[in-house]
């Protein structure tokens, strides 16, 4: 989006005689402040999503989703009954009927309920995951503490167009107490950055998982197939399919449905054989009594086996985060048609052979296969076991790329593996680094019962950051009654807590693995948020004075060059100082000069209709502009040079047409207001018997306030003429056109400062090690967020002391 008018960078000053008609040329959205509020005011935010489609197009988006969203979930019944009955011996039928009731009423609270039928419901204009969170409670109230990431006021002041309720009241106030206090701004950042910090943790510990769980079928149909042989095997198929991510989900990813399908489908159908067969009985599970029962039986061991409970929803969180792919009805009709239904028959038929069978615990999936199908059933889960670890791996380099997007990861090389889908990426740092930890949990743990206590606190506390974040939104923004807001954390926080409580106990068994990851990126994530908000505010701080650049000057006290000069900076207000640095190190300077700010922009996609945003910087005879470039957290970023130039100058062009559009027009009702008052004033004198002597000053008033108002430094209309004329009439207009031709036609020039970020000498020691090693390191080691060709760039060496 072109901005229309923009203004001149400069203070203005209003004589009192032309004061009401500076005003009336001055646009309330064009203040020199207003800047950073318009680039965040994406029109096409509110239009992403997907189209209403038949109800085939539906179903069949819904067949999607069980080989990308439902992987992980789909295979846990290869190990959440084994994990179980390690923890709790089966003595009884209740042993039996009271587990299978905690996993049937564990997946109807947890997915079923609060994932299919609300969490869903609180995407960003089509996106899920908590980043999704943050950007959506971000545009409601100025939380963010991301640098250059303020927001519009569009949706903030639309709460007072609203008709007063209690709920209005309270979303106001909690809307006035997150914005005063930073503290509370900081929690809520780091809930986001530790809820995505698990998730990347699950990306490492779901191939694990999954690839041994299936493999260790093996160990009881092989002779001789022991834990060494699965360790090994197991390590095979993870290089194996971390070794092909290079190539994209979208060459195989027609596979992934039909293979998901049709593992649904036989967990579905083994379940209803061995419900028929062996025990009809497990029927009984559906009453939640036999749960008490097999706390009161139990007590300690059933708290423990808690922690392989929650294995059974592994992969919920993926419902909301891989939503961007697809739309809520079509993961909503898949769940509830499809996965739900099976996952139930697949436990209760597993349930129903442990009755008989209770010996056949470590290998319960397996053995509950009948022999004809042992075969077949294994390949698919294995194969699922892939797909599902797939999914995680996918949801990872999202996360990771979000994170990127917003500014709380270092920047990392990110290959699209697909010209028609956005989401499909490969970020190779990430991929072998997965690789290499999923190796070490193998070759370490080499037992999925204790990978298993690892996975579930890593599962269990990204609902609960998921559940407090949409209890945020549901009061915030959705201004829900009271009552019910505070029945979602209650109802589904209050079961989370305790599936942690479980999980936390098994922190010596292996459940110190996913709190060791979530640090690591954790840290990671908030020095890098830490370091640019500071660097930030250095360089608003050293921002040269506008006075000092009108002082050198159309010619900037040097000499003016054809060409046209991309200045980087992360301003959107006043001149850095690395322009500064520039005109005291060149002996030239370009013709043209743009101000380059990359803005990233709380939402997933920005057209290209709206990527940049110009404003003036001084009058016209300096030439120099301020552009922002706009991008969502599912755009690409670093686009071709040539591209992106062709593409500025085109909107740069734009602009100016329309700039002087708008100045003919205000211009135009300006001489039309004079003209009224001062009939209406010449009226009034007739009336009054007042002389006639007095009508020629009036006239001379109207012919000083014109000329003030054209002459006016602040409205930069010194070179238009009086009267109103079109652009195409306009000769500074095609004079400023062919200068900026000709300035194209001589290149581009990228100017860029070689930064380096020192904590002052007055910091304290941490400060220190974490601004000039940690924060340093990480700066050195990233790349840069745009791509420049490098025979075109001049660097400047510059020091920001935080």
């Amino acid at each position: 989006m072109v901005a229309p008018g923009g203004g001149v960078e400069q203070d203005a000053e209003v004589s009192p005689s032309g004061g009401s008609f500076r005003r009336r040329l001055s646009k309330k959205p064009k203040r020199v402040d207003s800047l950073d509020v318009e680039a965040m005011g994406i029109a096409a935010s509110h239009k992403h999503g997907h189209k209403d489609l038949p109800v085939w197009g539906v179903i069949a988006m819904a067949f999607q989703t069980l080989g990308v969203v439902y992987g992980d979930m789909g295979t846990s019944p290869l190990y959440v009954f084994s994990d179980v009955f390690s923890k709790v011996p089966i003595n009884s039928e209740i042993d039996v009927l009271g587990a299978l009731s905690l996993v049937m009423y564990t997946i109807a609270l947890i997915p079923f309920a609060k994932y299919v039928f609300i969490v869903l419901k609180a995407n960003d204009n089509g996106e899920g995951g908590t980043f999704a969170l943050y950007s959506l409670i971000c545009r409601y109230a100025k939380v963010s503490l991301l640098p250059n990431q303020q927001r519009a006021d569009e949706d903030i002041s639309s709460f007072r167009l609203k008709i007063p309720t209690p709920e209005l009241e309270r979303a106001l106030n909690i809307k006035e107490k997150l914005e005063r206090r930073s503290l509370w701004k900081t929690i809520l950042l780091l809930l986001v950055l530790t809820g995505t910090s698990m998730v990347i943790g699950d990306g490492i510990l779901t191939p694990s998982m999954s690839v041994m769980s299936a493999v260790s079928g093996l160990q009881g149909a092989v002779p001789g197939f022991n834990t060494d042989a699965i360790v090994f095997v197991s390590i095979g198929i993870l290089v194996c399919l971390f070794s092909i991510q290079s190539f994209g989900t979208g060459k195989v990813g027609f596979l992934f449905a039909p293979a998901l399908g049709l593992w649904f489908f036989s967990l579905g159908s083994i379940g209803i054989y061995n419900i028929l067969k062996y025990d009809l009985s497990v029927l009984k599970a559906f009453n939640p009594a036999y749960i008490f029962l097999f706390f009161r039986r139990n007590r300690g061991k059933a708290w423990s086996a808690l922690g392989g409970v929650v294995l059974c929803i592994t992969g919920a969180e993926a419902m909301f985060a891989d939503l961007g792919h697809f739309s809520v009805i079509s993961i909503q009709i898949a769940f509830t048609c499809v996965v739900f239904p099976c996952l139930l028959l697949a436990y209760m038929g597993q349930a129903a052979y442990l009755l008989k069978n209770p010996t056949s615990v470590e290998r319960i999936f397996y053995d509950s296969v009948p022999d004809i199908f042992f075969w077949p059933v294994f390949v698919i889960a294995t194969l699922a076991a892939m797909i599902a670890s797939q999914a995680m791996i996918s949801a990872t380099f999202s996360c990771v790329k979000q994170s990127m997007a917003l500014g709380c990861f270092p920047r990392l090389k990110i290959i699209h593996t697909s010209k028609r889908f956005m989401g499909q990426i490969y970020i190779p740092v990430i991929n072998w680094f997965l690789m290499i930890m999923c190796i070490a949990v193998v070759a370490s743990f080499r037992s999925t019962t204790d990978i298993a206590n690892a996975y579930g606190i890593a599962e269990v506390g990204v609902m609960l950051v998921s559940t407090t974040l949409v209890t945020l939104v549901m009061l915030l923004i959705w201004q829900t009654n009271l009552f019910l807001a505070l029945c979602f954390p209650v109802i589904f926080g209050t079961i989370e807590l305790i599936y942690l409580s479980a999980v936390l106990t098994k922190i010596l068994e292996g459940g110190w693995l996913p709190l060791a990851f979530a640090s690591f990126f954790l840290c990671i994530m908030y020095t890098w948020n830490y370091g640019s908000v500071l660097k930030y505010k250095s360089e608003m701080r050293e921002k040269i004075s506008m006075d000092f650049i009108l002082e050198l000057g159309s010619s900037l006290g040097t000499v003016r060059v054809p060409g046209i000069g991309l200045v980087y900076n992360e301003l959107v207000q006043g001149i850095p100082s690395l322009f500064g640095q520039f005109l005291v190190n060149l002996p030239a300077i370009h013709s043209t000069i743009v101000f380059v700010s990359i803005k990233y922009v709380p939402v997933p996609k920005v057209s290209q209709e709206e990527r940049f945003l110009f404003r003036r910087v001084c009058q016209k005879d300096f030439h120099m502009f301020r552009c922002i470039a706009r991008y969502g957290y599912k755009d690409v970023r670093k686009e071709d040079p040539r591209i992106f130039e062709q593409r500025l100058v085109d909107s740069l062009e734009k602009f100016l047409r329309q700039e002087a559009q708008e100045l003919a027009l205000e211009i135009s009702s300006v001489e039309l207001s004079l003209d009224n008052m001062s009939a209406s004033s010449s009226d009034r004198i007739v009336q009054h018997g007042t002389s006639e002597l007095q009508v020629p000053l009036l006239s001379d008033q109207k012919l000083d306030v014109a000329s003030s108002i054209i002459s006016s430094p602040s409205g930069g209309l010194s070179t238009l003429p009086s009267n109103a004329m079109t652009s195409d009439e306009d000769p500074s207009l095609e004079y400023e056109l062919s200068a900026l031709r000709e300035a194209m036609e001589s290149g581009f020039t990228y100017l860029l400062a070689h930064s380096d970020v020192r904590a002052t000498k007055e910091s304290v020691f941490l400060k220190k090690f974490v601004i000039n090693y940690f924060y340093a390191f990480l700066r050195r080691n990233c790349r840069a967020s745009f791509s420049v060709p490098h025979m075109n760039i001049i660097e400047v060496g510059m020091t920001y002391m935080v």
